[in-house]
């Protein structure tokens, strides 16, 4: 019976025991020389990362998240903000106005760095520049609807400060897609590097939506925190 079971086996089929298949043969034997890099090669050939214009439109992007989580989560350690203007609605006015400057600087940079930088002949068509064009009503009709949902001191941290909302934003844009004032900041970004048909703008606006990321991380669970603690209060009182 072994014998049988031995020559109902396919002829020539010599796998080992324990060898691992699957319908691409396993990614040790791909040829990746084999691997059509044009693209790719054209794309870094208009990037130089070792531009200084690159180098600080970089730094801009990622200190302006690391700031205001920085200075507001001192803040609603130490209220020394608060104390300092004598009211938490004008220190929150003061840092919302830093940040907004920061922020102008940051587009600022990174549009430098766009126009020092080679344009691509591939992203120079008439469609990429609609579609460039598009994503910049898009995101400016979130970054705009959400500041309006939110308000001032709801866009710039005023939770921090102590100054709550009643109740959660659940309207437009909020319905439609989550953190929309940050998402809409990097559509803006990404149109400008699409009208610009920039290689280099891509580049910073991926580096962007990173920063946004990982700002995310620390500020959800942190402002979910501060409302519990608010939840916590009420029902002690």
């Amino acid at each position: 019976m072994n014998d049988a079971v031995r020559n109902n086996n396919p002829a020539g089929n010599n796998n080992k025991h324990g060898e691992l298949l699957d319908c691409c043969g396993g990614l040790n034997n791909v040829d990746y020389s084999k691997m059509d890099l044009t693209v790719t090669e054209a794309f870094l050939k208009h990037v130089n990362f070792q531009d200084s214009g690159f180098c600080v439109a970089v730094a801009a992007i990622i200190f302006n998240p690391f700031f205001w989580n920085l200075v507001a989560r001192w803040e609603h350690r130490t209220h020394r903000l608060s104390r300092l203007f004598g009211s938490p609605y004008l220190a929150c006015y003061c840092l919302g106005f830093v940040i907004i400057l920061l922020n102008v600087y940051r587009s600022h940079s990174m549009t430098v760095a766009m126009k020092s930088q080679a344009r691509w002949e591939v992203m120079d068509t008439t469609y990429v520049f609609y579609a460039g064009a598009a994503l910049m009503v898009l995101g400016t009709l979130l970054v705009v609807s959400s500041f309006l949902a939110l308000g001032f001191t709801g866009t710039f941290l005023g939770d921090y400060f102590g100054i709550l909302m009643d109740e959660k934003v659940t309207g437009f844009p909020f319905n439609t897609v989550e953190n929309p004032m940050y998402w809409g900041s990097t559509a803006n970004y990404l149109g400008l590097a699409l009208i610009g048909a920039s290689p280099v703008g891509l580049v910073l606006t991926a580096i962007v939506a990173v920063s946004y990321k990982v700002a995310l991380w620390f500020e959800g669970p942190f402002t979910e925190h501060i409302y519990e603690e608010r939840c916590q209060r009420r029902k002690h009182d």
